[in-house]
């Protein structure tokens, strides 16, 4: 296998700070630059600072953005798709429907550059965006299902999706975990006045579509000791983030820890008694895998997304049935073997299904197919320029 110039787009930067685009572009990136590859991972001033230029192996290249909700990731993708047709690269691995709204740029500026995109989920569903936006991202999901020399989805319900909507036959590579050891240490569970197991975490981005609204409300009608423990910051989404607030104002035992990372997250992960994602959509959540790799019983809503992550290693509710969620909590709760039981389950299932280093296997696989391919793009330019 033969060493590439690979270049990321669409993430905001890494080292991960919160952000399942970022956490998988790091996984990725790292490894593929352990494996020889020359990679570049474009980065946002707001978000990684434009000093840092190289990270575990990994060149990083800060690039300008308007940093505004409906900018900020347009800005970057466009300036980064310029700027790698420029740096020649073998593959640009976009990453969302949104940066691969600017695939085009490369496909027909560099017909030698080979376009890889994931499709990790369906974002012009997500609340958080007005009718144009959502206008806009349908567009970008279209580019990037016509321009991408080899499409990746993160999931079964994704690949039949694409199937129907683009008559296309996507590659499905889920997302990976790390398999982590069982960590003992819980200094920083001081900073929340928690205990080991004694509390249920949900670790999201504060968004709408996450559900963490029906989370608050199961919880506040529940009669337990354990507490609540919500870790995660908005995303121009201060408005929800305030809502959030209210719905649990007076309960000291509901916790916001904001955006952690490092050995603090690592330990709100590993000690909690449960971990529930109760997201009204979703790709293939990481925050779900990381979860399970730390051996922790899992709750989540049933949209196919998570059940097929899950398999039957998971406890499940309705989703956005606020009663059911509280009757599954309470079950969970009462029942503590059970939830070490499902653990344990959901920790193999990783190893068998979600292992970052095969994972990554895969994905160098799939750029060492579109690079050694016939290239496609030449029908698609003289399309452009006969119209």
């Amino acid at each position: 296998m033969h060493t590439m110039k690979i270049a990321f787009i669409g993430q905001k930067g890494i080292p991960a700070v919160g952000g399942g685009v970022e956490r998988y572009v790091e996984d990725v990136a790292v490894r593929l630059a352990a494996h020889g590859h020359d990679v570049i991972v474009y980065t946002r001033p707001n978000y990684t600072p434009a000093s840092q230029k190289e990270h575990k192996g990994v060149t990083l290249r800060s690039l300008p953005s308007i940093a505004t909700k409906h900018l900020d990731a347009g800005t970057h993708s466009f300036l980064a798709s310029v700027h790698a047709v420029f740096a020649k690269v073998d593959v640009i691995h976009y990453q969302s429907i949104g940066p691969a709204f600017f695939s085009w740029i490369p496909k027909i500026l560099r017909p030698k550059t080979k376009i890889v995109s994931t499709l990790q989920s369906r974002d012009y569903e997500h609340m958080k965006w007005g009718a144009f936006a959502r206008f806009m991202l349908k567009v970008g999901e279209s580019i990037m299902c016509r321009c991408s020399d080899e499409l990746i989805v993160v999931s079964e319900a994704m690949r039949n999706y694409v199937a129907t909507e683009y008559n296309l036959s996507p590659t499905v590579i889920p997302n990976g975990a790390n398999l982590y050891e069982v960590l003992t240490e819980t200094n920083h569970l001081k900073n929340w006045d928690l205990t080991k197991d004694g509390y249920i975490v949900a670790i999201s981005r504060l968004v709408r579509h996450k559900g963490l609204s029906h989370l608050v409300k199961a919880y506040q009608s529940l009669t337990t000791d354990k507490k609540l423990v919500i870790v995660g910051t908005g995303a121009y989404t201060d408005d929800y983030v305030q809502e959030l607030h209210d719905l649990a104002a007076g309960d000291p035992n509901i916790i916001f820890t904001g955006s952690q990372t490092d050995a603090a997250l690592a330990q709100l992960y590993s000690h909690a008694y449960l971990f529930v994602q109760p997201s009204e959509s979703e790709g293939l959540s990481l925050a779900l895998l990381e979860a399970m790799a730390r051996r922790k019983a899992v709750l989540v809503s049933d949209i196919r997304e998570n059940t097929e992550a899950i398999g039957d290693t998971g406890f499940v509710f309705k989703n956005k049935d606020v009663a059911d969620l509280k009757c599954q909590l309470e079950m969970i709760l009462a029942n503590p073997a059970e939830a070490l039981r499902k653990g344990e389950a959901a920790r193999a299932r990783i190893e068998s299904h979600y292992n970052w280093d095969t994972i990554v296997i895969a994905i160098e696989n799939m750029y060492n197919r579109a690079h050694n391919r016939n290239n496609r793009h030449y029908a698609f330019r003289e399309t452009l320029t006969n119209n």
